[in-house]
């Protein structure tokens, strides 16, 4: 490893947090798998079992994302018999999601999700949530940048 070479990949913060972004969302997919979930939906499922009737813009703004490349996503959820998207009463521009009775069914069975990933990850869960605090912490001050 060439520590004095500023543009070496292996120096790189950037390929890091991407290279292990990708190795936890691999990590993850096998569990999902049997929940007939994408890291993506499990990420909004995860949204809709804390607040359901949650607004697609609410649900992109907590995911960083914007609502466009979430309309595929929650499209898709709709057709598996996931979510409803409706029209808000309120306000006919914004689209409120709902679990159906068989979203709401699947929180029990990923229930399991988190302690498997806890437990691969070969760390104790109080290093694994300073290691989330210490990430979200960098997330905020770059978006805040």
């Amino acid at each position: 490893m060439n520590h004095r070479d500023p543009l070496a990949l292996e120096n790189q913060l950037c390929f890091s947090l991407y290279s292990t972004s990708l190795a936890i969302t691999q990590l993850y997919k096998p569990l999902l798998a049997s929940l007939g979930l994408t890291y993506p939906q499990y990420l909004v499922m995860m949204i809709l079992w804390r607040e359901d009737g949650v607004s697609l813009i609410n649900i992109a703004r907590q995911l960083g994302q914007q609502p466009g490349a979430l309309t595929p996503v929650i499209k898709r959820m709709a057709e598996q018999g996931l979510l409803t998207r409706s029209r808000s009463t309120e306000d006919e521009r914004q689209l409120e999601i709902h679990l159906t009775d068989h979203g709401r069914a699947l929180k029990d069975r990923a229930s399991h999700v988190r302690q498997c990933v806890f437990e691969r990850c070969g760390m104790s869960e109080e290093a694994l949530m300073n290691l989330k605090h210490e990430l979200d912490g960098l997330r905020n001050r770059v978006q805040e940048g």
